[in-house]
């Protein structure tokens, strides 16, 4: 269940006008991720890093899912 303290303190951190890098990690990444997924400011930028206590799993990953839309498998050639 979504802690909704967690939720809040999240978007807190999106609308601070003082803040340009958000890191989370996955795990925390996937309490908040409406809100992440809703995020479409360049600033901040959020990134999503591995956990010391759960392994990363790049399928999860709301950034890399972004990235991997934008470009084709010609692009990377």
């Amino acid at each position: 269940m979504l802690d909704l303290r967690q939720h809040y303190t999240f978007r807190q951190f999106l609308n601070r006008d003082d803040t340009g890098i958000i890191l989370i990690n996955q795990y925390i990444a996937e309490m908040v991720q409406h809100a992440l997924d809703t995020h479409q400011h360049s600033i901040p930028t959020v990134l999503e890093i591995p956990s010391k206590e759960h392994p990363y799993e790049d399928a999860k990953d709301s950034i890399l899912r972004r990235a991997r839309g934008m470009f084709t498998a010609e692009d990377l050639c």
